[in-house]
């Protein structure tokens, strides 16, 4: 593992699947009376968050603690950021708070990167989410519940997503989820097809490794995993569609289309999601939604990421690895 988690990017194959089978483990932990490990005893973690967030941030919280760190959440609502403190002085801060890790999300994008590299803290950085560029931990959580749901959980050990065919619908234009998936899923041999209207694709979205497709039903007949995009209005300073109702009935995934995919095809969001535009109640509250469970996952493969990076190098799974042959 390198120092620090800046983008999906950045992982080797290797990386990944270390990361993977290293959340499975952590995973056992919430199946125990006590959910608490030793880890990270008397190390320092804070949570800078620029940006508002629910899920991520209780994620990171959550998975701090169950590894025995000490955490301290950073909200730029009430705190000097709001009187003009920069970035800069804040890292220095907390760098003299003599902090192990700093879990950020910023509307910037670059922000972690250039924490990361600038020499102001000496100390782990993982990205929580910058700007429309990059949200490592949760392709990973997608790619950890892809694995466990097409591959199996314990099958799933030391293996990638080879062949999987995933489908991500929606707004690319504005999602760092896509940009992250698209990168992790590449790494790990999925086949992965972007399916939006024209004006919802980034400019240079050719040079992706990835499909490009502008037809849903297309699409779903051949895709082992389908993940909804929500529609990021608080980025958007045009009209980017017609009207909601248009862009539901174009992309909008509803029981009739659910009914066209494979039998073992599953359907995911990365929250929150916005109920009758991009996905009705009958999908979401199916038994194929993962969203729940991605919540679940996002607990184990953070925690997974915060064990490598500060904790040690060695895996906390071991499994038997084929002799190779002189």
């Amino acid at each position: 593992m390198q120092r620090h988690l800046i983008s999906a990017a950045d992982l080797t194959r290797d990386d990944a699947v270390l990361i993977l089978d290293t959340a499975e483990e952590m995973a056992r932990v919430a199946d125990r009376p006590i959910k608490k490990l030793p880890t990270l005893r008397g190390r320092t973690v804070v949570n800078l968050f620029f940006e508002d967030s629910t899920r991520t941030r209780i994620s990171f919280e959550a998975a701090e603690k169950r590894l025995s760190a000490d955490v301290i959440n950073f909200t730029a609502k009430g705190s000097s950021v709001s009187k003009g403190e920069s970035l800069k002085d804040t890292a220095q801060t907390l760098e003299a708070m003599g902090v192990d890790a700093v879990v950020i999300r910023h509307s910037a994008s670059g922000a972690p990167y250039r924490l990361a590299t600038s020499g102001w803290i000496d100390a782990h950085v993982i990205n929580a989410g910058d700007g429309t560029h990059q949200h490592p931990t949760q392709a990973l959580l997608d790619a950890f519940t892809m694995r466990r749901r097409l591959v199996g959980r314990d099958a799933g050990l030391g293996k990638d997503l080879d062949g999987r065919r995933i489908t991500l619908v929606g707004d690319i234009l504005h999602s760092r989820v896509a940009r992250s998936n698209v990168d992790l899923l590449h790494t790990l041999g999925a086949e992965v097809t972007l399916v939006a209207p024209p004006t919802l694709l980034p400019v240079g979205v050719e040079s992706w490794p990835c499909e490009v497709s502008y037809d849903l039903d297309s699409t779903l007949t051949k895709s082992d995993a389908v993940m909804l995009l929500r529609v990021q209005r608080e980025r958007m300073h045009a009209a980017f569609f017609p009207t909601e109702r248009e862009y539901s009935r174009r992309y909008g995934l509803d029981g009739d289309r659910m009914a066209k995919m494979p039998d073992h095809a599953i359907v995911m969001h990365p929250g929150p999601m916005v109920r009758g535009m991009e996905i009705t109640a009958e999908v979401a509250d199916s038994d194929r939604c993962t969203v729940v469970e991605q919540v679940t996952n996002g607990v184990s493969v953070r925690m997974a990421v915060l064990y490598l990076l500060l904790g040690g190098n060695e895996p906390a799974v071991t499994h038997a690895r084929p002799t190779e042959e002189k």
